[in-house]
């Protein structure tokens, strides 16, 4: 089929007649069933056919071109859909071709994507160009160019390097990674803001989902050691005696309600953040990106930061101790003070980094070996590939990090445990590692591995419904 694609369009220009009869062969192969109309269900098996499928591009498409809503196209809305996208496919075109002569070579490719303030190397560069060279020149003419965009919808340079957008799906429990970008588009039209609501709706799910794996960890966490030894079924059974299934959820509420403030105030420090580190706001570069979103996560944990420690508190509460996330606050600050709301905050802002640059290092590093090894016909990955990066990085992020977050919990819920001696943060570590040894650290590191895909899983289900409830694609 890409072969028939190519044939339709090698003759043809931009515009002219010629394109016109190409979009009525291209239309006829398109429409299986003979009725006049293409569907999304033709068109999905048509881009599947011709190894350009993306997901949901086809219902992007008809969506796209469906001007009297009857849910699929007909020629003259197929037409006029593929004539306004090639205008736009050839401003993109124009706009990567530097020298203005007719080509795209994979300098012009970098030299675009550092612009946008995307690092690629030069033989990223070259992979990129290779997915789209039909005659080996090593460059990219206009036809070549229309011929691999032509049934995708994206259209502009930052819809088409969003394949390797790192994603902002994945929701873990464990919200320290950098944030997501948004295009100047998606910033003007609103469309970012629906795309933080998509994925606050998909953590809220999954967080409740795998809220009992959460509870376990934190369990072991504090209540484990060599002494007192807890597995994973005999923390649920303790649990489920002492307060009954619904216990199993205890904390799942604040850890919800977290959610959307955090996300605010790390998106909107990620933007300030980014402004303030490169030199005119234009572009920024990969070490600025990183240090921007280290420091907008230190900022939203900061703010949230005593909402941590409520949910830890309320994590491992005793039936009967506290009424609610407020009686639990009340009860602290009479008790503690305010200092008790800002326990474990050190270890805390020291886990961000490691976690963050692990995360990037690793995603970047299986993306790279994906490109080399399978990119023949497009850059594209496909979901499957993106998400096992993203919940591969991230568990590797998870792993450098936990001994930091074990001490953390520790020393959130220790005015508790222990209300005469509460150490410091590398007193405590010592205290683990003399006592329990170095896997001491790594307490409840079982369940919190086993809610990675789940989690994962759940995330990216709601947050591709959510996507079509609010009438955005990514």
């Amino acid at each position: 089929m890409y072969q028939t694609l190519r044939t339709l369009l090698s003759n043809a220009r931009c515009w002219d007649a010629d394109s016109e009869r190409s979009y009525q062969d291209l239309f006829e192969r398109l429409d299986t069933n003979k009725d006049g109309k293409v569907d999304v269900a033709e068109l999905r098996e048509g881009l599947k056919a011709m190894g350009i499928f993306r997901q949901g591009a086809a219902q992007k498409i008809v969506s796209s071109g469906d001007q009297n809503k009857d849910g699929c196209l007909d020629f003259n809305e197929f037409t006029k859909y593929l004539k306004e996208h090639e205008k736009k496919l050839w401003l993109t075109f124009k706009s990567l071709d530097k020298n203005d002569d007719g080509r795209i070579d994979s300098s012009e490719i970098q030299q675009s994507l550092a612009e946008l303030g995307i690092d690629v190397s030069g033989e990223d560069a070259l992979k990129i160009l290779q997915s789209m060279d039909i005659d080996g020149t090593m460059m990219v003419d206009w036809n070549e160019w229309r011929e691999h965009f032509l049934l995708c919808p994206a259209h502009n340079l930052e819809e088409i390097i969003r394949y390797w957008k790192h994603s902002s799906v994945l929701d873990i429990g464990d919200s320290i990674a950098i944030p997501d970008e948004f295009t100047e588009e998606e910033k003007s039209t609103g469309g970012w803001w629906k795309q933080l609501v998509a994925g606050a709706v998909a953590g809220a799910v999954s967080r409740t989902g795998t809220a009992p794996l959460d509870r376990v960890k934190v369990f072991m966490q504090v209540h484990s050691s060599k002494a007192n030894q807890i597995s994973l079924l005999g923390g649920f059974k303790q649990m489920i005696v002492e307060g009954g299934v619904t216990s199993l959820w205890r904390g799942n509420g604040i850890n919800v309600l977290k959610i959307a403030p955090e996300t605010a105030i790390k998106f909107m420090a990620y933007e300030q953040y980014k402004r303030l580190l490169s030199s005119e706001g234009a572009k920024i570069e990969t070490h600025q990106r990183f240090l921007a979103g280290s420091l907008a996560g230190a900022t939203a944990q900061t703010a949230i930061y005593p909402m941590e420690v409520l949910k830890t508190r309320l994590t491992l509460r005793k039936t009967g101790q506290y009424a609610g996330m407020f009686d639990c606050a009340k009860k602290i600050l009479r008790k503690e003070g305010v200092k008790a709301f800002y326990k474990g905050y050190v270890p805390n802002l020291l886990g961000i980094l490691p976690y963050a640059g692990i995360d990037l290092a690793v995603y970047e590093t299986l993306k790279n070996t994906w490109l080399a090894h399978y990119a023949t016909d497009s850059a594209n990955p496909g979901v499957l590939v993106l998400l096992g990066c993203g919940t591969i990085s991230s568990t590797c992020g998870q792993l450098a990090s936990y001994p930091l977050a074990l001490v953390r919990t520790r020393m959130q819920a220790q005015a508790s445990l222990e209300p005469s001696n509460q150490p410091s943060m590398s007193s405590l570590m010592k205290k683990i590692v003399a006592k329990d040894g170095v896997f001491g650290l790594y307490r409840g590191i079982l369940p919190n591995f086993m809610k990675v895909i789940p989690a994962v899983s759940i995330s990216y289900v709601v947050y591709e419904y959510m996507k079509s409830g609010l009438g955005i694609s990514k």
